[in-house]
């Protein structure tokens, strides 16, 4: 019994062009390569009626890695499910279609052995240059990449002992924006909820701004006036037990709040995945109107925080990955200037979930 496809015709190649025009191959290929002055008038229109009669089309990955251009990139991404790096490739794609890249994206799923194996995918494939959001890619694992010639540009995450390009967030502007609104709405008792930020430079930023703003602002506080309260919660995503137990310390922290005289608690997602886990436990615990009791902001600005109102960060996804795809672009064309960072604004977009109440 056959498997393979049935009624498949053979692709012509390079030799049945030059075979059909009358012709060496070489001919063929100075005529691909737009090489036609050398041609004869004559023998241009040949290869161009055997090209057409054979309906031949050329293999532009052979013939790149041939001329040692292939014009492929490749997009490493920690999780494509995050609206956060939806936003990054749609800008990466519209640069590469915009400079002549064709982008190769890799999805690691959260697993660090998957960055591993697609950064060798890579190399395999003789990319001209990587674009990498790692999760916990090693500098061991992406010195190959550089040390073969192809440059890398790193998004949202740097990543120890490696010097390279950055784009992403300017992270300790985003989340001090982002606590100076709470501040100046009346929160004195705010926690900053994290996914684990050992191995992720993005987090420990985010992380150190918000134990830093606090402090600050606690120094600038009235003497007389009631301390302020802040803690981190590390909330990880990937352990169904570890979020069942930071959603009871959520519980326990707004009975304590409630009973102590009602102070205005408010909650700091540091990305959108856990800005959804605390809004989807809120309402599962207190019903539609949560808010009332307490508010949420978050880093990233998805669509189901403009629905149900919650106040966000957003960040310039389109833009950072435009812009990663540009300095890789000027990297592979061999632009040689000290490592380079383009860290870009957040914008904050005020919603009901962080606007202080009326109080009758």
């Amino acid at each position: 019994m056959s498997i393979g496809p049935v009624g498949v015709t053979r692709r012509a190649t390079i030799s049945d062009v030059a075979r059909e025009a009358g012709t060496g191959k070489t001919s063929v290929s100075r005529y691909l390569n737009g090489e036609t002055n050398v041609l004869s008038s004559d023998l241009r229109a040949r290869i161009e009626a055997a090209i057409k009669r054979l309906d031949y089309r050329p293999n532009q990955m052979a013939r790149g890695l041939k001329r040692g251009r292939n014009r492929l990139v490749g997009l490493l991404v920690a999780d494509i499910t995050n609206p956060y790096t939806v936003g990054v490739l749609r800008g990466a794609e519209e640069a590469c279609h915009v400079l002549g890249l064709m982008p190769l994206v890799c999805n690691a799923a959260g697993e660090v052995e998957m960055e591993r194996r697609y950064l060798q995918l890579m190399t395999t494939y003789r990319v001209e240059g990587v674009i990498v959001n790692a999760l916990g890619v090693k500098e061991e694992t992406l010195r190959p990449v550089g040390e073969g010639g192809t440059p890398a540009v790193l998004v949202d995450r740097t990543i120890d002992g490696l010097l390279a390009d950055m784009v992403g967030l300017d992270n300790g502007n985003a989340v001090a924006l982002g606590m100076r609104h709470l501040l100046d709405e009346g929160f004195e008792d705010i926690r900053f909820v994290v996914q684990p930020y050992e191995r992720i430079s993005s987090r420990r930023l985010r992380e150190a701004a918000f134990r830093s703003t606090l402090e600050q602002a606690q120094r600038e506080r009235d003497p007389g006036a009631a301390p302020l309260r802040g803690e981190t919660m590390v909330l990880d995503l990937s352990d169904d037990e570890a979020v069942a137990q930071a959603h009871e310390a959520v519980d326990r922290h707004l009975e304590a709040a409630s009973k102590a005289g009602g102070r205005r608690v408010a909650y700091f997602a540091a990305n959108g995945p856990v800005a959804l886990s605390l809004a989807l436990h809120l309402h599962a615990r207190y019903g539609s109107r949560w808010q009332e009791r307490v508010a949420l902001l978050s880093i990233d600005d998805s669509e189901w925080a403009e629905l149900i109102g919650v106040t966000a960060i957003r960040q310039p996804t389109f833009e950072i990955g435009y812009r990663a795809v540009e300095f890789l672009h000027e990297r592979i064309e061999g632009a040689v200037v000290p490592a380079r960072e383009a860290m870009l604004p957040g914008e904050l977009v005020i919603r009901r979930s962080t606007v202080r109440q009326n109080e009758n």
